[in-house]
């Protein structure tokens, strides 16, 4: 945890994510990485010389899921929990029966979480993308769209005064597992037909296999070509 906890406030104190009086809502999917997250925040909140607050926010996709052990979990840490049901997986397979559901879906559930997030008076979004996703989504971006492109770190929509954080942007998805298994994090199971089965599992094997076989130190390389670019938000951070 330690590790975790000192890259993400890396990340936050390089990219000014951060400010006194925040109130942070955490989006809880029950995966690994948001739960690995809303554990880090609600420590660092307890001692960052910039006062903030955090709270869990969850929608329920519509597949049935307990979250009892996240409530659990929220109470322990002294941290404010809130789910909200949602129709988005009823929209998505059964309505319109997406072949290709994961950009829509996305989509819903960000608009949903700001939405949500505003009703209980959040200045901020914290969301769980770690340094894996910052490559896998890179690659993505340059294979399927033919453009230099990746999510920002810090991101302002002006449509609802709002600000979108990523502050494990340094964090290794394999360090979040550890967190895992050695604090009992309770993960709760994707019933999404589409996990696993996604574009971005086969970019996450793809690096994983260049990495071993070809290019030892990829990762850091590609990250730090993507922190020196001219894409949006990821040259404004403190060296």
């Amino acid at each position: 945890m330690k590790k975790v906890v000192s890259l993400t406030r890396r990340a936050i104190e390089q990219y000014n994510m951060i400010e006194d009086g925040d109130k942070i809502a955490v989006g809880v999917s029950g995966g690994k990485d948001s739960l690995v997250l809303l554990n880090v925040l609600a420590e660092l909140s307890r001692y960052y010389p910039k006062k903030f607050t955090v709270m869990g926010l969850t929608l329920d996709m519509g597949y049935d899921a307990d979250y009892s052990k996240v409530q659990k979990m929220c109470d322990d840490l002294g941290v404010e929990y809130k789910v909200k049901k949602t129709n988005i997986k009823e929209i998505i397979f059964d309505i319109r029966k997406e072949s290709n559901p994961c950009s829509l879906c996305a989509k819903m559930r960000r608009g949903a979480l700001n939405d949500m997030a505003i009703e209980n008076s959040c200045n901020k979004v914290a969301l769980g993308h770690h340094n894996d996703d910052v490559l896998e989504t890179f690659f993505l971006s340059l294979m399927h769209e033919g453009r230099i492109h990746c999510f920002s770190p810090v991101t302002y929509l002006d449509r609802t005064d709002m600000y979108q954080i990523r502050p494990m942007i340094y964090v290794r998805e394999r360090d979040i597992r550890g967190v895992v298994k050695n604090y009992d994090i309770p993960v709760v199971h994707n019933p999404c037909p589409a996990d696993g089965y996604t574009q971005r599992q086969y970019m996450k094997d793809l690096i994983k296999r260049l990495e071993k076989e070809m290019y030892p130190g990829l990762r850091k390389r590609l990250f730090r070509a993507i922190q020196d670019s001219a894409i949006d938000g990821w040259s404004d951070y403190t060296k």
